[in-house]
């Protein structure tokens, strides 16, 4: 974690700027337990990337009966940190296309180098989704999609977002909580330092971190 933290560090922001990260995550009500163990994991992850000085990051989620949530643009860990572990689950339907939508919004006003979103279910209509995440591609903005278990309806929904965004797409489970950790680790370096930062750290992490660094599309980077 040290050598991670150093590389993070030691990588420049885009034009002198704080990378801009959208960390958005399903929280419906099948969420729950696998949100119990890897929030407080999550939360450190990002707690030490923005201590660093190198990212802004906006938590998005989704909930109940159509409940749609954005924080502000956060620079402080602790105000993060606080926000994220303060969520619960609730029962409703997925609400990706929200998430799709409203990043493409923020990046109009400014800049977004990536959106992270981490889900287990799709409900939705894979063509529209397919959509938006084609003008999310077109803006430079590449989607990064952690899909907890295996449902392969949301495994071909989350890949096809992943792709037309030339973001990346990666699979995890209850037991793999810690490879969440250093997938989100990349993102931030992505984020930070753009396609050749994730480069460089893919060859000194290998294993999942190299995958989704080899999957990442090389618009807007």
């Amino acid at each position: 974690m040290e050598a991670f933290l150093g590389k993070v560090s030691s990588t420049p922001t885009r034009k002198g700027e704080r990378g801009r990260l959208i960390f958005a995550m399903d929280a419906t009500a099948s969420r729950q337990p696998m949100w119990d163990r890897a929030s407080q994991i999550q939360g450190e992850m990002f707690t030490e990337t923005a201590a660093l000085g190198g990212l802004e990051i906006q938590l998005v989620f989704y909930r109940g009966f159509g409940e749609f949530m954005a924080s502000p643009w956060l620079r402080d860990e602790k105000t993060f940190l606080r926000l994220m572990t303060s969520v619960t689950c609730m029962a409703g339907e997925t609400q990706l296309g929200k998430v799709l939508r409203h990043t493409i919004n923020e990046t109009k006003k400014k800049k977004v180098n990536a959106l992270v979103f981490v889900g287990d279910c799709m409900e939705e209509d894979v063509d529209r989704l397919g959509g938006l995440a084609g003008q999310m591609g077109l803006l430079g903005v590449p989607a990064f999609v952690f899909h907890e278990g295996s449902d392969p309806i949301a495994a071909y929904a989350f890949k096809q977002v992943a792709h037309l965004s030339n973001g990346a797409y990666c699979g995890f489970d209850s037991s793999s909580a810690h490879m969440l950790k250093d997938l989100l680790g990349a993102v931030a370096v992505f984020a930070a330092g753009g396609r050749l930062a994730l480069e460089d750290m893919a060859r000194e992490r290998g294993g999942e971190v190299l995958k989704i660094a080899h999957q990442v599309g090389s618009k807007g980077t």
